[in-house]
């Protein structure tokens, strides 16, 4: 009987083929790094189409001459290695935690600068520990979530969360929206006369707001949306102009800007309920008046 030839051992140089539930992208061709699989709740960064100028990777961010220290807290050690790279890379102090218990622990050691935050941890979940990080002191927080529902997004800014970022995400878009909340904490040059009417007064060198005479305990964004108000009473604004000019975006969830005057309003109003220093103007957005008249 005629035996069929027996096939060539593998080589080396053979292609494996890809395993079960992972799609086979091809070899990877001379001259590229192959950076492996996108691990889950990170984006992949599609190749840049046609027509659109491919700007190369992020530059990193700038920083102060003293590095930022940054606390990742995330269960997922996958999603927590590449956030934490991509901060590193970008000249941040790093550490990790992976629950709340942990992460309060990191910040009683040493208060960091900035806290990414996922909202989903084990046991005591991210809420919480946003709360209870406000004990430790004024640090701020960029929540980062799987949940794309806007309650949930407006809670975590309720409990004090300064920015979110949602699963899927952007590492590169991530360090930039740190970069950012970052930038708005670092002390202003003093300049003469601070913003001041109404009984409200506000030093940015000092990141300090008081209300006749009394301090304020604002967030981040709650003193920058004073601070901007002051700065520019008796005009309305609307929300797009207020993200721009306060959070720095071209883009985002509006609900971000209601959210924080309504948080604002709770603190500075005699009464919320019939705010006269941070009026609504329907159709428009909100106006501050230091008259403190009452809303038409």
């Amino acid at each position: 009987m005629h035996q069929q030839p027996h096939p060539p051992a593998p080589t080396d140089t053979d292609p494996v083929p890809a395993p079960d539930g992972v799609r086979d992208e091809g070899p990877v061709p001379d001259g590229v790094r192959d950076e492996g699989p996108v691990p889950d709740g990170v984006r992949d960064e599609a190749p840049v189409p046609d027509g659109v100028r491919d700007e190369g990777p992020a530059a990193p961010a700038r920083i102060p001459a003293a590095p930022a220290r940054i606390l990742v807290v995330d269960d997922d050690p996958v999603v927590a290695e590449v956030v934490a790279g991509y901060l590193d890379r970008a000249g941040y102090r790093v550490d990790r935690a992976d629950d709340g218990p942990a992460a309060l622990g990191r910040a009683a050691e040493h208060l960091p600068d900035l806290v990414v935050l996922d909202l989903m941890l084990p046991g005591m979940d991210g809420l919480e520990v946003c709360r209870r990080l406000r004990g430790h002191g004024p640090v701020p927080v960029v929540m980062l979530t799987a949940r794309g529902d806007e309650d949930d997004r407006i809670l975590g800014l309720e409990v004090g969360a300064d920015d979110y970022v949602t699963k899927p995400f952007s590492p590169r878009e991530l360090v930039l929206r740190v970069e950012s909340v970052l930038r708005r904490t670092r002390p202003a040059a003093a300049v003469p006369g601070p913003p001041a009417a109404a009984g409200l007064a506000v030093d940015p060198s000092a990141r300090r707001a008081t209300k006749g005479g009394c301090e304020l305990a604002l967030t981040l964004r709650e003193f920058d949306l004073l601070a901007f108000f002051l700065r520019h009473p008796e005009r309305a604004f609307s929300r797009e102009e207020l993200m721009r000019e306060v959070w720095g975006w071209d883009f985002g969830d509006l609900s971000t800007v209601t959210v924080h005057v309504r948080r604002l309003r709770g603190k500075i109003e005699d009464d919320p309920a019939r705010p006269r220093l941070v009026q609504t103007v329907w159709g428009v957005g909100y106006r501050f008046d230091p008259a403190g008249r009452e809303a038409d």
